[in-house]
């Protein structure tokens, strides 16, 4: 995986300013704790998963390009392929481990590039944040790279499973500060002990913080 060339960051800043002003006015989207967002350097953006309009909606916290992984059948047509692959995708087999994804993952980071990880996986429903799985975690711990907690308020109702049109309803996210990798030597294996470490906190964190946001959404 190569760093992106210019032509390809210009490509993501149009795309991204259209997506990020429609959401501002179709779902009059809010975002707090932005601030927590690195301006610079790789990191791990790891938002709680309720609607596939999620990803629309990482978009917003930040300007800069976000890799994120996508299901893999996206790269069944190729038109899809190059539009999702343009942007930022990368694909990954659901419902598994999918190492490639997180070596993808890895190489991305280590390219300086921020990454999306849903760490609860597929699509869930309801207000409480579901158990997480290890991938933002371990890929945190892998590279050394602080991992930002978000929450997305409204999206369930945005676009909820099964629905083929967008909802009109209010959407707010809420951006928590960055939670730092375990610090490990040089070469040496990632320790369960502390991926877990980590996943805890997170889950932690994105509970206190989907709450906050169901509030500014108005389903508190």
């Amino acid at each position: 995986m190569r760093p992106p060339s210019r032509a390809e960051l210009r490509w993501y800043a149009v795309a991204r300013a259209l997506v990020a002003g429609f959401c501002a006015v179709f779902w009059r989207v809010s975002v707090t704790g932005a601030e927590h967002v690195p301006n610079e350097g790789p990191f791990v953006l790891a938002p709680v998963h309720r609607s596939y309009v999620d990803t629309l909606f990482c978009g917003c916290v930040t300007r800069r390009r976000l890799r994120f992984m996508g299901k893999d059948s996206l790269w069944n047509h190729t038109w899809s392929g190059r539009l999702v692959s343009s942007l930022g995708a990368f694909p990954v087999h659901r419902g598994s481990v999918d190492r490639e994804a997180l070596r993808a993952s890895e190489e991305a980071i280590r390219n300086g590039e921020p990454v999306v990880i849903y760490p609860e996986g597929e699509r869930k429903s309801g207000p409480m944040v579901h158990p997480l799985r290890d991938g933002a975690a371990f890929v945190a711990a892998r590279t050394g790279v602080p991992i930002v907690p978000v929450a997305i308020g409204g999206s369930e109702w945005a676009m909820p499973k099964g629905a083929r049109f967008f909802r009109p309803v209010k959407v707010a996210i809420a951006v928590g500060p960055p939670i730092p990798a375990p610090a490990r030597a040089e070469g040496a294996r990632v320790p369960r002990r502390h991926v877990a470490e980590v996943s805890d906190a997170l889950h932690a964190e994105l509970q206190r913080l989907f709450d906050q946001a169901l509030t500014d959404a108005g389903r508190r």
